[in-house]
């Protein structure tokens, strides 16, 4: 089965060797326009305020791609298992870890925080009081409006208004019907496996807009920001960062090790690229449908990716949990209003929920944050309006903490399932397997996974570790 994908990655017996990957050079160049986009940000920051929308344009142009990906990636996974229950299973045990994981996350976030005391000796303006106010508008209203905005208002308007889990129910909808079909459905499936092979081939082309993308995004914000605002919130960024990094090497680094049997750091250079573009675009959405193909490639049945790396992106944000308590405490400590410890488990609890839904793009945190504040304790709202101004430079880390969580919950969900490929994970991770970066596949020719793909013909197994 997927053991006996070619090793090269891109070439199969008999068809001329594959052309030299030459992706490494772009990754090169989005490098170099983050550190020219610094540079110009400092050097003229009202010319670079204005080249924000080439980053808009090209994080537009990856979110236009991830409900083509979303829907042909599940209807392929749902459709070729034969019992509807091991979907369930799959969703269920995803949903609980995802659960357990946030509030562990909202934990370490509280810990920190009282360890830091960040906030303390800052002073509040007129003007960042209007700030924080402004950022409750963009906050979502209740849980009940979140649920209802699940269901989209047709079939099809799922996938064109580009609401992750608005498609994520229409491909489960539509995936169960091919299900049911039986053979009958098998013609459907195959023609949604060649969509998909258009569809990664489509982002690989627009990937190549990334170092302009890259350029104008980091020069918009360091030109809008500057240095001034890093200064005095230096204590809460670097205990932020260094929080999300020890969260993501120890608690997922430890938890991946034991259960899978993966080294964190050899999953985390694998993923490599997708760091990169999510640090240069400061949103974790940019990096989705890489991270749903290389999963596959690494070995994870598709049924699991399709369900877990959808879902783990508005329920599994293990960084922007970290954040919403770090932030709280530092807001109400900045308004010398401290929360004693009874009302900071209650704001834990009530974090749990207000985390859930928060889109994993840029400034959704931030909303999140000044909603939970505004149902919660209400008098510490302006105070948001303190991190505004280094927001953009945590949302770094936030996205960053958020992919991870996705990828280590991708693995673990498959080993629990035993829907993982451990000897192939193992030649991936070693570079022995490489990623098509041509055609975003487990291989040059096919859909990512072939084995996945071929699973209705014979009889509707998609374990790759069967």
């Amino acid at each position: 089965m997927a053991a006996q994908t070619p090793p090269s990655g891109g070439t199969t017996e008999g068809t001329r060797p594959a052309r030299r990957d030459r992706t490494h050079f772009l990754y090169l160049a989005v490098i170099g326009a983050v550190l020219l986009g610094i540079v110009v940000g400092l050097a003229a920051p009202g010319f670079a305020v204005a080249l924000k929308p080439l980053g808009t344009g090209f994080v537009n142009l990856i979110k236009m791609m991830i409900s083509p990906v979303i829907f042909c990636t599940i209807v392929l996974g749902v459709g070729s298992v034969r019992k509807a229950a091991k979907v369930g299973a799959v969703g269920g045990l995803a949903l609980g870890y995802f659960m357990v994981m946030s509030t562990v996350a909202l934990a370490i976030g509280l810990l920190v925080g009282n360890l830091l005391d960040p906030g303390s000796g800052l002073h509040l303006t007129d003007a960042l009081r209007h700030a924080g106010r402004a950022q409750t508008a963009g906050a979502h209203e209740t849980t009940t409006d979140f649920l209802l905005g699940i269901i989209p208002t047709s079939l099809v308007s799922a996938l064109t208004q580009g609401e992750v889990l608005q498609t994520l129910l229409v491909a489960l909808l539509v995936g169960f019907g091919l299900q049911a079909l039986g053979p009958a459905g098998e013609p459907v499936l195959r023609g949604i496996g060649h969509v998909q092979k258009l569809v990664f081939r489509v982002l690989s082309m627009i990937m190549w807009a990334a170092p302009v993308g890259a350029f104008g995004a980091m020069a918009a914000v360091v030109g809008a920001t500057g240095l001034a605002a890093l200064k005095s919130l230096a204590v809460i960024m670097a205990g932020f960062y260094a929080t999300c990094l020890l969260f993501v090497v120890v608690v997922l680094g430890t938890l991946l090790r034991l259960v899978a049997g993966v080294n964190v750091f050899a999953l985390l250079k694998y993923l490599g690229r997708e760091f990169l573009l999510i640090l240069s675009t400061s949103s974790s959405e940019s990096a989705l449908p890489r991270l749903i193909a290389k999963m596959e490639h690494l070995g994870v049945s598709r049924p699991v990716v399709g369900i877990t790396v959808p879902t783990g992106y508005s329920f599994n944000l293990d960084g922007t949990a970290i954040y919403l308590t770090m932030a709280s405490l530092f807001v109400a400590e900045a308004m010398d209003k401290p929360l004693s410890l009874g009302q900071q488990i209650s704001l834990l609890v009530f974090m749990i929920i207000a985390s859930k839904g928060a889109a994993g793009v840029t400034g959704a945190g931030l909303a999140t944050l000044a909603g939970g504040l505004q149902s919660h304790r209400p008098e510490l709202v302006d105070g948001v309006g303190l991190i505004v101004g280094i927001d953009r430079f945590m949302s770094e880390a936030r996205a960053l903490t958020n992919f991870a969580g996705n990828a280590v919950a991708t693995v673990l969900i498959g080993t629990w399932t035993k829907e993982i490929d451990r000897d192939r994970a193992a030649r991936v991770l070693s570079g022995h397997m490489p990623f098509d970066e041509r055609t975003l596949t487990a291989d040059g020719h096919g859909a990512p996974h072939d084995a996945g793909a071929a699973a209705p013909a014979g009889g509707g197994k998609t374990s790759v570790g069967a």
